[in-house]
């Protein structure tokens, strides 16, 4: 495990190394960005739109006794997705579409010697290959994350309109009371973390890979598998240390 954790901050160091050309560097940090971002925006919008659709029937149904205003299940609805569900849910989803890409790219071209023909060249390959992917998805997976919470929240307005369990007043009641702005931050520092996480883990498992085409489905496999583990161990210490 020492050896595995050494070798994977010693190719962190390598890939943030001063860069030879900005502009190539600065090129592919938009590509992956496209990507990433553009790449991953429709299965975020439609997990988000279903899963706040989901939420708000489920605590509406939950929410039986007389006594509860039935506005709070907007709130409960609201906090559960800006706290947890945007974030890490997904999270989850690009580690299987990003990480996995990231991974099988990287490890591709370890396997047919693509790497060592950009060291033999004097390219720093980590940093040309890893930092822009790991910059793009710091970048865009918190981006991704406010168009999730938005659009989970507004799967719950649609949710109330047509099942008629909850009144559209009383859910946008509950989603406007009580708002804490702690919540957003808490869920883009988890966005950046998982973005760096996904990036950085599928990019290692890549980049050492040795063999050939099964191998390369093998890295990808411990990336995505690896980054959901650590997704989830880091969810919990953030929620821990900031609320």
């Amino acid at each position: 495990m020492f050896y595995s954790l050494g070798k994977y901050l010693l190719l962190l160091r390598l890939s943030f190394r001063k860069p030879e050309k900005f502009s190539v560097y600065w090129s592919e940090v938009m590509r992956e960005m496209v990507s990433i971002g553009i790449g991953s925006l429709g299965i975020i919008a439609t997990i988000s739109l279903f899963i706040g659709a989901a939420t708000t029937i489920q605590v509406a149904f939950q929410l039986s006794s007389p006594l509860a205003p039935m506005s709070i299940a907007g709130k409960i609805a609201r906090d559960s997705t800006i706290l947890e569900f945007s974030p890490t849910i997904s999270a989850l989803v690009l580690a299987g579409r990003v990480g996995s890409s990231i991974a099988s790219q990287i490890g591709t071209m370890r396997v047919t010697e693509q790497i060592d023909a950009l060291e033999i060249m004097g390219v720093n390959a980590p940093g040309y290959l890893i930092s822009p992917k790991i910059i793009a998805s710091m970048t865009m997976i918190p981006l991704l994350v406010i168009v999730s919470i938005t659009l989970g929240i507004t799967g719950g307005y649609i949710a109330c309109v047509f099942s008629g369990d909850i009144t559209p007043g009383d859910y946008i009641a509950g989603v406007r009371d009580g708002f804490d702005g702690l919540t957003i931050q808490v869920a883009l520092v988890k966005a950046i973390v998982f973005g760096f996480l996904i990036s950085s883990i599928c990019a290692y498992q890549g980049f050492y890979t040795s063999g050939g085409a099964l191998e390369v489905g093998q890295s990808s496999t411990k990336g995505v598998v690896y980054s959901c583990v650590m997704i989830l161990f880091a969810d919990l210490v953030i929620t821990r240390v900031m609320l």
